[in-house]
Parts: structure tokens; C-alpha cells; sequence
């Protein structure tokens, strides 16, 4: 292996071409900076800056002054859903029930007859009109509105338009699977920061804060994959706390909104200069008619459509007119009434028979998803609940920090029956195996 060349450029293309080549693989420490100088004979300022770039672009990382390293491939990581056709009961997709969302051939007949060129509006008026009423309400400040192929689509394509791979971001601590494929995929440092029954922990949000980070995301209520949502003391403190660092990119991530039974509690300081808060579609109208509304800063609309511009250009006007017919249809707010109540009525019948079988956990969960939190790998549960004819996802997919473990059971599709039977199953696993899983009491 050899390294050449003069200029920062030079060293940079030399050390790329020989990760390409397979001669520096993941892991390999990098000469040290004054070493690489004095080899190459260039000044150490030089080196420096190559590194940089090598950070930057994702092929290495910085280890302070433990050298720098190059950097892991990218590989997969968990997705949500499960493989269609299962024996098992599936309480790990997160998923909504199919019951509650809108029959497609009831919303056809509403799309347009006409197709969609390129030079007209890129948002139906009658949909923009209903997005910007669902946002203003909990938005004192003026905002512009885009609108983006889901929640996920948002995040991804916000970070895109301001961070640079290398940039620290920080994020719940047990955290969503999409973000974590986010991050990774896009080579940013992920920074956790716990979560408790009332959101994000202050002071390791502080901490993170005070190491340089560049965005913050967050979930104001149903956090996936807790269910745990903002208190309003909890929602004040990380405003408060967000006050003292105007510019790191605030990204609120509203997905289950319309459908939470917990009020929604504004984190976005008045002086923060770039800042996006999303609600998505997708948990009431289904994944396949995943919208996301996009409310923001002036710039960072700028900025996301810009991106928008260089690819998709707009979300497809077949899927706002399907949209569209079910936000407006007059019995819309019945059936989002009806689904929030189920739902809620499925996550309280789950903790009220767990507790019953001595199994005590949080009553604050909102969302599809209860959460229950176990010390230890989860693996050994998960299993023996398979083996019971129960599918749930262990905690490990969504660990970051290691400070967190537990169960997440989706409960969108339990009958009062099932709901009976998986309390008793994971009741009877846990009591058995009590001196190595130990559930929390929230």
C-alpha cells in the first residue's frame, strides 16, 4: 500500500482509489498526520485537509487523537413490516390495520381526468389548503409548506439539504428504524440521547447539544418504538435548551398526529434559524398513500424544494387526488375518531392485562406500538414468544447507546382474545427467566 501525492486533492483521490482497490479496508488506522506529511513531504496543514475531505465524503472517520480510521461499508439495517404469509401472529410489523383505512375504489373515481404536466403546481390548492390548516394550528410563526412522499422522505431529504456526511445529529435513544437507516445511510454520526415515559432526557440532550451537533430529531408524541410522547414540562425544557443553540436544525417528526390521544407540545425555539415540523399520512390513509406535509423556514423550503427540483420533482397528483378525497370527504373526522379511539382501546386493554398477570409498564404509550422495557439482550424472549405463535420486535433493532432494551408489540390488529393470551404468554416468559430480564416499572 502506498500513498501519493502534493497537494490535498492528490492525497485524497490516493487514499479513495485504494479503499476502492480493497488495500485499506475497514478498520485500518491511517498514517498519523505528521507521519503522512514527512513521507510526502508536504505540509502537515495539507494532510489535514485531506483527511477532512475523507471524513466529509464517508471513507474515514476521526478518532481524535486516536489517528483516523477507515470507515465501516454501509450494510443493511432493519426495515419495518414482516414477510407476508407468516404462521405467526405478527405483532412486529408496526403497521396500521388495514380495518381502519380508506377502500381505494371508494377514492378512484377522484382522480383527475386530465394528467399532470410539468409547470403546474407541484400541491392541489384543496390539499395545501387542508395541510396548511392542520399545521397552523400548532404553529405561531409563518411558515412555508412542500410536500414530500412521506415522513421518512422528509427527514432524509432535510438533512440532505443542510448536513454533510461526518455531522453529528442527535436522536431518540431507543430510535425509529427509518432514522437509523437515514443516518447511516447518509455517513452521519448518530448522537443518542435516552428516552423516558415524557420524551427525550434534558440532560443528555444537553450533552449532545454541547458536543458540537448539527440537527436534532425529534418525536413529539407515539414515539416509535417506545409509544412514550412530550410532556408539557419535558417540551419546555428541550425549547428552553434549544434557545441556547439557534443554529442546529430542528426536525419534528409528528407522524401518528391526527391519531394521538396526547396534545401536541411545540419544542421549536422562536430564534431557531432552520427548523421543520412533518406530519404524515401514511398511519391513516396506509404506507401506499404516504404523504408528508412539510412546514418550515423560508430557507430550508428553498433549499427542499431545490432537491425536489433535481428529483422527483413533486410527489405524483394521483396520489394527492386519493389523498385529497379522503382528507376532505365530510366523513373523515368520524373515521379518524373511530381509529384513534381503537387504537387506544387496543394499547390500554395490552397494559391492563399485562398488569394483571404481574407485568407493570407504562400507561402513557400513544401510537400503534406499546413498549415493554426488559435489562438484557431480548433475543431469548422474542424467541421463546415465536415459539409460543407470537412475532414481536426485540428492542436491540432500535438501540443505539446500549442504554436502552425491551419488547415493542404492535397492537393495531390484537382482538380482545389475543390480547388476553399474548399478556399471559410474555407474563409466564418473564417470570421464568426473571433473573436475567427484569422489567422496568415505569
Amino acid at each position: 500500500m502506498k500513498i501519493n501525492g502534493k497537494t490535498a486533492g492528490e492525497i485524497f483521490d490516493s487514499i479513495r482509489s485504494l479503499v476502492h482497490a480493497r488495500e485499506l479496508t475497514p478498520g485500518m488506522l491511517l498514517p498519523s498526520v505528521r507521519e503522512l506529511a514527512s513521507e510526502l513531504g508536504v505540509n502537515r496543514n495539507t494532510v489535514a485537509l485531506a483527511y477532512k475531505r475523507l471524513t466529509d465524503a464517508g471513507f474515514a472517520l476521526s478518532q481524535g487523537r486516536n489517528g483516523t480510521i477507515i470507515r465501516d461499508a454501509v450494510s443493511d439495517v432493519e426495515l419495518e413490516g414482516s414477510t407476508v404469509g407468516l404462521t405467526l401472529k405478527d405483532l412486529a410489523s408496526g403497521n396500521p390495520s388495514p380495518d381502519v383505512l380508506p377502500k381505494l375504489h371508494d377514492l378512484v373515481t377522484f382522480i383527475r381526468s386530465s394528467p399532470s404536466l410539468y409547470g403546474e403546481a407541484t400541491i392541489r390548492p384543496e390539499l395545501e389548503e387542508a395541510g396548511r390548516e392542520w399545521l397552523q394550528a400548532d404553529l405561531s410563526t409563518r411558515f412555508e409548506l412542500n410536500l414530500t412522499s412521506g415522513a421518512v422522505d422528509a427527514v432524509e431529504r432535510v438533512l440532505a439539504t443542510w448536513l454533510i456526511a461526518g455531522d453529528r445529529v442527535a436522536v431518540e435513544d431507543p430510535c425509529f428504524l427509518s432514522s437509523i437507516s437515514t443516518l447511516k445511510h447518509n455517513r452521519l454520526q448518530v448522537c443518542p440521547v435516552p428516552v423516558d415515559t415524557e420524551g427525550m432526557q434534558p440532560e443528555a440532550l444537553a450533552s449532545q447539544l454541547e458536543t458540537g451537533v448539527k440537527a436534532v430529531i425529534i418525536t413529539p408524541r407515539a414515539h416509535n418504538p417506545t409509544g412514550y410522547g412530550l410532556s408539557s414540562g419535558r417540551a419546555a425544557q428541550i425549547r428552553s435548551l434549544l434557545e441556547s443553540y439557534p443554529q442546529v436544525l430542528v426536525i419534528v417528526d409528528d407522524h401518528f398526529s391526527l391519531l394521538s390521544t396526547q396534545d401536541y407540545h411545540h419544542v421549536i425555539p422562536v430564534n431557531t434559524q432552520n427548523w421543520v415540523l412533518i406530519r404524515s399520512t401514511s398511519k391513516f390513509l396506509g404506507p401506499d398513500l404516504r404523504l408528508a406535509f412539510v412546514a418550515s423556514d423560508g430557507e430550508t423550503s428553498a433549499r427542499l424544494r431545490q432537491r425536489l427540483n433535481t428529483g422527483t420533482n413533486w410527489v405524483s397528483h394521483i396520489l394527492q387526488d386519493l389523498a385529497g378525497a379522503s382528507i376532505t370527504s365530510p366523513q373523515f373526522r368520524q373515521t379518524i375518531e373511530q381509529a384513534r379511539q381503537r387504537y387506544q382501546q387496543q394499547r390500554e386493554g395490552l397494559v391492563t392485562a399485562l398488569k394483571r398477570y404481574g407485568v407493570t409498564i407504562s400507561s402513557q404509550h400513544d401510537g400503534l406500538n406499546i413498549w415493554v422495557p426488559l435489562v438484557g439482550d431480548t433475543s431469548a424472549i422474542v424467541m421463546q414468544l415465536a415459539q409460543r405463535g407470537w412475532l414481536v420486535r426485540g428492542g436491540d433493532s432500535f438501540a443505539l447507546g446500549g442504554s436502552s432494551s425491551g419488547l415493542r408489540i404492535t397492537v393495531s390488529d390484537l382482538n380482545p382474545a389475543e390480547t388476553e393470551q399474548i399478556a399471559q404468554s410474555l407474563a409466564a416468559i418473564l417470570s421464568a427467566s426473571r433473573q436475567t430480564f427484569i422489567p422496568q416499572l415505569a
